[in-house]
């Protein structure tokens, strides 16, 4: 038992870490090394396949862990009666108003400020809106969060302090995605480029966004749910607008601010009250 907040004895998180991490790689990196020799939807077969790597490890080892520790697995993916109200805004607004105040710091700058026309453009077709959501939900955080939260975070918090467990899974979370910056057509290859400028504010992002998912999941009793809520609610925001890269500086001290003050008022050992 860790504050408020019962964790899992039983994962065993370095293995899982260690496997999604290879499989993933083995996958991403195949897929880069064919990518000019293979029909593109086999390259993204390759690709997506380890996209579902987090999932499906962490799925399997929940099954040996035994039917008590599977159920409660699946259990915290579904169980929407964790999340309260107030949390429930926390994770779709959070997201929203830091890129919103980005780009008005970016604007008050002389810069260019929210980009609305992606927005604009799905809201002209309204039949499209739909099939987008769930396009960003079931690739990204639905393979994602079950086994970065639900599995490696909970298995790592009943060893570490939450914020050392955020830092390690964020680190690996990072590393996962790397071989999608040399797979052409990415986003990551396309807009952020690897080693550039915006590589390295995404980098700092995503390792302190790690423990916002933390603190979150902390404070909603473990629940998976809101971990992959939230997931979607990133994506959304950053497929729906753009801001500058310059805007991106301030996306990124925003993050790091956010997470200075949780850790300041919640503390570092449970990230809960």
């Amino acid at each position: 038992m860790r504050g408020r907040v019962a964790f899992s004895f039983n994962a065993q998180p370095w293995l899982f870490l260690t496997l999604t991490l290879g499989v993933t790689w083995l996958l991403g990196l195949t897929a880069v090394a064919l990518q000019n020799r293979l029909p593109n939807a086999l390259v993204l077969a390759l690709a997506y396949g380890g996209a579902l790597s987090p999932i499906g490890v962490a799925a399997l080892l929940a099954w040996r862990h035994g039917r008590s520790y599977w159920r409660d697995f699946w259990r915290r993916v579904v169980d929407w009666r964790r999340i309260g109200g107030r949390w429930l805004l926390v994770i779709l607004l959070f997201f929203p108003l830091r890129m919103a105040l980005a780009a008005l710091l970016d604007a008050v700058q002389g810069g260019s400020g929210l980009a609305l026309e992606a927005a604009a453009d799905l809201a002209a077709r309204p039949w499209l809106v739909f099939p987008m959501l769930l396009f960003w939900l079931f690739f990204g955080p639905v393979p994602e969060e079950p086994g970065w939260r639900g599995y490696a975070l909970d298995g790592l918090q009943s060893r570490y302090d939450a914020v050392t467990s955020s830092l390690i899974v964020g680190v690996f979370w990072l590393a996962w995605h790397l071989p999608l910056f040399f797979l052409a057509g990415t986003w990551q290859a396309t807009y952020l480029g690897f080693g550039t400028r915006l590589f390295w504010l995404w980098a700092v992002s995503i390792v302190s966004e790690s423990v916002l998912y933390t603190w979150i999941y902390n404070n909603t009793n473990r629940s998976t749910l809101a971990a992959i809520l939230f997931h979607f609610a990133g994506n959304a925001t950053g497929e729906l607008f753009a801001i500058s890269p310059q805007a991106e500086i301030y996306r990124t001290a925003l993050t790091v601010t956010a997470v200075v003050l949780v850790i300041a008022i919640r503390g570092r050992r449970f990230l809960t009250a």
